[in-house]
């Protein structure tokens, strides 16, 4: 019942219903908070059922809101279907005012333990409530810890604390224009009102819109009854892991704190000591835990996340949910459940998200320079990976220095929710308080940002940082290695992660139910995964990666090196079919090189050469100056290469003479690398290397341009294989990227073995947007609703419609007619589960992209199978606070 209670809400409930020790409660559903949000205010029947869920509560507890005997004390916390740590607000100790916090002194017999909390209350607040700046408070007890020469906020006995409450009470009313509520259900709604509130506050904006989160109607509100970690030394408060968050071993993790409240250990406030010391603090309690945390995870399947609280030697568990982890976490923790008979396969890659994966592949700091520099301090390894940038110290100037493509590392004490935005766009992260668990490293865990916390060597002044003992100025650049928790005092040279063994099993995971999935009759193959690959460390860096052949060979990238764009130009610069056969003649045995060692790399599977693409303009010079060296290079006119720039200029290239356009005008071109892929066929044939080339044409709009360039190529492959007398079988087909061609793809089919939809261009001219120019203005549309996505990371419906029409209506007359994508959206999970659903044979990525598309479509097929299984239908028979009823 997440999507109404919660995910905080449904957990709690659920572990109180299996005998897990939970402070009682209830929750306020999420379709309340859509209504407050609605309406402006609290709904009337919610109004009228807050004191009626009050009371029952106290009844259990033999406690009353607002008495001055047994005072029921609650938290009020938010709590969304998916989780968002940190980002809305949450209010403990409510329901204490000038009375009841002396009844609670008289009744806990701790009278210093009752100050703190009224004091908590009043600064809690009054910072979400009424959005005072929690500094002010912090100044304030400052002045009194210093006036009683108290080293830390425990240090205060009881008299000093009603000084801070004395205090804390004038600043609210200075700061809200009234007194802090004596009336505890006064309060009780205002937190309720904050709460729902801070479902549209900056920072749970951003980290939806960060993290994609759409859909959900708003936060349910927890009200919980309260249970005391700062109680006294035998009380305290932690959070802890069943799993390690970062590495995934199967190890107890976490931290606590004695004589604190929860917030104490997630604000970084104190530095936490380790969950095992807890064995010789209070050996009860942590034997109770660890069965408690063995009970959590054999229940849900999953490492979870426990916040626990100790009062009085009695523990209290308050709240369990899936744990953040890191990508190579994330990777270990499936693969270990899976041979420990918890999850199935279909579970585990359904476990680790597309963004989790990408985090495997971030680079490392290279070990030869690593092994000649000391780390000039150690702080804790929250989140793995390293990151080299120039150092802020606020968020920001974090964005700022984003915007100018400068990589940054954000430096603080520790990070709060507001600093969302920063974090979201640094290299790195580095803290010099704070654990394992507080936000700074749960927060970079998640968005796969290297962190260190709790440098203990590391001073913030004004201008600076300084980390043991030396000083580094804003924008001095240094090197965090997340994985070791060590700083660098200068730039290192990172490279590329490496593959783990539980990396390669997991995606055997992957691979093995993609093979096995058969989607309909009309196409029953598995879908396959190529890549987009231009040279032959490209073809390698693919097969490393699992590729299944190459979707994409871009031929024009082969011209680019120094002698072969000067031959390219000779050839652009020649006035007649001579000059240009001449230049030709000069490229041809490179081209053949190039095409030999790919398809010797890739043997036995496709390769597929798309046949030049670019407009002619785009290889030649347009300063003058470079026009005059080309010009003395080629021994011709500086004129001449002016005259030909000139001639050559495109208003709007990307439409203009382009693609086969060129192959018709210019037929030469095309004839050389029909040639040259004919000729590294043969000499690939006479080596025993099984060559599988397939030839692209691209840019076709009309089947009469496929057609004329089809019989040209077919007639060099007959007579370079007469000639040599080896057999050669190549297919030729097109690339679809006009919508024209999609809608008149059953004539173009004719004339094709294979489609390949070039969806970048389709998307251009199905919007009319400029890939290169989008950007000056995508945001807007973004945040105005009028796109969703960026169409061109994630394939646009109308695009999607072009693609399945035209796979439609080509294998209506080509049954046998092979589709795909090499596209940029060829890497990206949900064009890839439009692709699988269209019925296309494959999609084409980058080499590195390559695991992103085995597990994103793995995790398409386990979820459709998903959706053809039978729904239960039982339903719950409880009605939470807040939710619809049919009956009174």
């Amino acid at each position: 019942m997440k999507d109404l209670l919660g995910g905080k809400g449904a957990n709690l409930a659920e572990i109180a219903k299996i005998g897990i020790p939970v402070p009682p409660g209830f929750t306020i559903t999420t379709e309340a908070c859509a209504k407050f949000n609605q309406d402006k205010k609290l709904p009337e029947s919610l109004v009228r059922d807050i004191p009626h869920a009050i009371n029952r509560l106290g009844t259990m507890l033999s406690k009353k809101f607002g008495n001055t005997e047994e005072p029921l004390l609650v938290s009020v916390r938010s709590g969304a279907a998916v989780s968002m740590p940190g980002m809305m607000d949450t209010i403990l100790n409510l329901g204490l005012n000038d009375k009841s916090v002396k009844a609670l002194a008289s009744s806990s017999n701790n009278e210093r333990f009752a100050w703190d909390a009224y004091r908590r209350l009043i600064n809690m607040f009054g910072n979400v409530v009424y959005g005072m700046n929690h500094h002010t408070f912090e100044l304030a007890l400052k002045k009194i810890k210093e006036a009683h020469k108290a080293n830390s906020d425990t240090d205060l006995d009881a008299e000093a604390l009603k000084e801070v409450v004395a205090e804390y009470k004038l600043i609210f009313k200075k700061h809200a224009k009234k007194p802090f509520p004596q009336n505890p259900l006064t309060q009780l709604q205002e937190a309720i009102v904050a709460v729902f509130n801070s479902w549209n506050n900056e920072r749970a904006i951003t980290y939806r819109s960060i993290n994609n989160i759409k859909g959900l109607i708003g936060t349910a509100v927890n009200v919980q009854s309260m249970v005391f970690g700062n109680f006294g030394d035998s009380s305290g408060t932690g959070v802890a892991f069943t799993r390690d968050a970062s590495t995934g071993e199967k190890i107890f993790y976490g931290e606590y704190l004695m004589n604190a409240q929860g917030e104490d250990v997630v604000a970084g406030i104190r530095t936490p000591k380790k969950i095992e010391t807890l064995n010789s603090q209070l050996p009860k309690i942590y034997k109770q835990l660890i069965q408690i945390k063995d009970k959590l995870e054999k229940h849900y399947r999953d490492m979870q996340d426990i916040e626990f609280t100790i009062e009085n030697n009695v523990l209290y568990i308050l709240q369990t949910r899936s744990g953040k982890r890191t990508g190579n976490a994330a990777i270990k923790i499936a693969v270990d459940m899976v041979k420990e008979k918890l999850i199935s396969k279909e579970e585990a890659v359904l476990r680790v998200s597309n963004e989790l994966f990408e985090q495997v592949f971030h680079p490392q700091i290279d070990d030869k320079a690593k092994k000649n520099k000391k780390a000039i301090a150690t702080g804790s390894n929250a989140s793995p990976g390293a990151a080299v940038g120039a150092i802020v110290l606020t968020s920001e100037d974090a964005q700022a220095l984003a915007k100018k493509n400068v990589k940054t590392i954000l430096v603080r004490e520790q990070t709060s929710p507001e600093d969302i935005g920063g974090m979201n766009v640094v290299e790195g992260i580095l803290t010099s308080t704070g654990g394992m668990t507080s936000h700074a490293a749960v927060v970079a865990r998640g968005m796969g940002t290297p962190c260190i916390v709790g440098c203990s060597a590391l001073h913030i002044e004004d201008d600076a940082i300084v980390i043991s003992g030396k000083k580094f100025p804003i924008g001095t650049s240094i090197t965090l290695d997340g994985s070791t928790g060590e700083i660098y005092a200068e730039p290192l040279p990172l490279v590329e992660a490496k593959i783990t063994d539980d990396i390669n099993t997991f995606l055997s995971y992957a691979d093995e139910l993609r093979k096995k999935s058969k989607r309909v009759k009309e196409h029953p193959s598995s879908f396959a995964i190529r890549a987009n690959a231009d040279t032959p460390a490209d073809a390698r860096h693919a097969l490393k990666w699992g590729a299944q052949g190459i979707g994409l060979c871009r031929t024009e990238h082969m011209f680019f090196g120094t002698e072969r764009i000067r031959h390219f130009r000779e050839l652009i610069l020649a006035s007649d079919s001579k000059g240009r056969s001449k230049a030709l003649s000069k490229l041809l045995p490179m081209q053949r090189k190039d095409f030999f060692q790919i398809m010797s790399a890739m043997e036995k599977l496709p390769v597929t050469i798309r046949l030049l693409d670019p407009p002619l303009h785009e290889f030649l010079p347009q300063e003058e100056s470079l026009q005059r060296d080309l010009a003395k290079e080629l021994g011709i006119e500086p004129i001449q290469v002016a005259q030909r720039t000139q001639n050559l200029h495109e208003h709007n290239p990307m439409m203009g003479h382009r693609g086969c356009r060129l192959g018709i005008t210019y037929p030469e071109i095309y004839d050389m690398q029909v040639q040259a892929i004919t000729e590294a066929v043969i000499q690939c044939k006479k080596k025993g290397i099984d060559a599988k080339p397939e030839i692209m044409i691209p840019l076709v709009g009309t089947y009469q341009e496929l057609e004329i360039l089809r019989k040209r190529a077919e007639a060099i492959i007959t007579s370079l294989s007469a000639k040599s007398r080896v057999s050669i079988t190549c297919k030729i087909g097109t690339m679809i990227e006009i919508p024209r061609a999609a809608v008149k793809a059953d004539e173009i089919a004719q004339h094709a073995d294979f489609f390949s939809f070039g969806t970048n261009d389709l998307t251009q001219l199905t919007f009319g947007y400029s890939r290169e120019d989008i950007a000056s203005f995508l945001p807007y549309y973004l945040e105005a609703d009028i796109l969703t996505n960026d169409p061109f990371q994630t394939l646009d419906s109308a695009v999607a419609q072009l693609v399945t029409l035209g796979t439609e209506k080509g294998r209506s007359v080509n049954k046998g007619l092979s589709v795909g994508i090499c596209g940029e959206h060829g890497g990206d999970p949900a064009s890839i589960a439009i692709a699988y659903h269209a019925g296309l044979s494959y999609v084409s990525c980058s080499p590195f992209r390559i695991p992103i598309a085995r597990l994103a479509i793995a995790q398409e097929i386990v979820r459709t199978s998903k959706q053809s299984q039978p729904r239960n239908t039982k339903k719950t028979q409880s009605t939470p606070v807040g939710a619809k009823r049919k009956n009174k």
